[in-house]
C-alpha cells in the first residue's frame, strides 16, 4: 500500500507567550474620581434597578464615608447607630477605624432599607437570596449604572472612594482632615495622592506641601 504524502501545515491557533496586559487607568479614562453631580447622576440610575433602594443606599453610602467596595459589603447592622446617626467605619488594609455622622437622608434610607430587608441579616447590604452582596456584584452594578447615567467612561466602585475625597477637599478640609476621614495609615497611597483630590480642590499652601512631599517619598 503506498504511503500518504505528508506535509507540514501551519498552525490555526496562535500561541501567547505573554498573557494580555491591562491598560493603565490613565489609557481608559481621564480620572479616577466622580464629581459631586455625576454622583447623584449614578444614584438616580441606579434608583432604576430591580432593587433601586437598596443600589442607589449602597452607592451613597460608599460616597459619603469613602468605603472600599471590601469595607461596603462587609458593613453590619451593628456598625450603625441610628439614635446618635454614627456609623462606626471599620477600615482594611491597615487603615484607621473613625466614627462618622449620617446624614438624614442617608439615615431615613437606611431606616427604609433595614425596615425592608427580607431576610432579616446582620449585614445592610444582601442580595435577593439573603446573601452578603459581593465586591463583584458591587463593581457589575456600579457599571451598569454609570453606563445608564451616560458617564461618558467606565466606572468602578473605588471612584466612590476618591469621589469623597475629591469633595472633602474641594470643600477647603486639609490633608490630616482627609486622613483621618479616609481612615489612611499613611498619605503615600494612591487615595491619598493629589491625582484623587487636587483638581479644583481648595486645599491651603501648607496642605499643598505636604501632598507634594508625600509624593516624592513614595516614588
Amino acid at each position: 500500500m503506498a504511503k500518504a504524502h505528508l506535509r507540514l501545515v501551519t498552525p490555526a491557533t496562535v500561541k501567547r507567550t505573554v498573557a494580555p496586559r491591562r491598560l493603565p487607568n490613565g489609557k481608559l479614562r481621564t480620572r479616577e474620581y466622580l464629581t459631586e453631580a455625576e454622583v447623584e447622576r449614578l444614584m438616580a440610575a441606579a434608583k432604576g434597578n430591580r432593587w433601586g433602594h437598596r443600589d442607589a443606599t449602597m452607592a451613597l453610602v460608599a460616597y459619603r464615608h469613602g468605603l472600599r467596595a471590601s469595607e461596603r459589603v462587609d458593613l453590619r447592622w451593628e456598625q450603625v447607630e441610628f439614635k446618635t446617626a454614627t456609623l462606626h467605619v471599620r477600615r482594611v488594609k491597615k487603615g484607621t477605624p473613625s466614627t462618622h455622622p449620617i446624614l438624614g437622608d442617608e439615615l431615613r434610607a437606611l431606616r427604609r432599607l433595614q425596615r425592608d430587608q427580607e431576610p432579616k441579616s446582620p449585614f445592610v447590604f444582601t442580595s435577593e437570596r439573603g446573601a452578603p452582596f459581593t465586591t463583584a456584584g458591587f463593581a457589575r452594578m456600579i457599571e451598569r449604572a454609570g453606563t445608564e447615567a451616560k458617564l461618558g467612561f467606565k466606572a468602578h466602585p473605588h471612584m466612590l472612594r476618591h469621589a469623597c475625597g475629591y469633595a472633602l477637599a474641594n470643600k477647603g478640609h486639609d490633608t490630616r482632615a482627609l486622613q483621618a476621614y479616609l481612615g489612611l495609615a499613611t498619605f503615600n497611597t494612591p487615595c491619598g495622592t493629589p491625582s484623587c483630590h487636587r483638581r479644583g480642590s481648595r486645599i491651603s499652601g501648607v496642605a499643598r506641601v505636604l501632598i507634594i512631599n508625600a509624593q516624592g517619598n513614595a516614588a
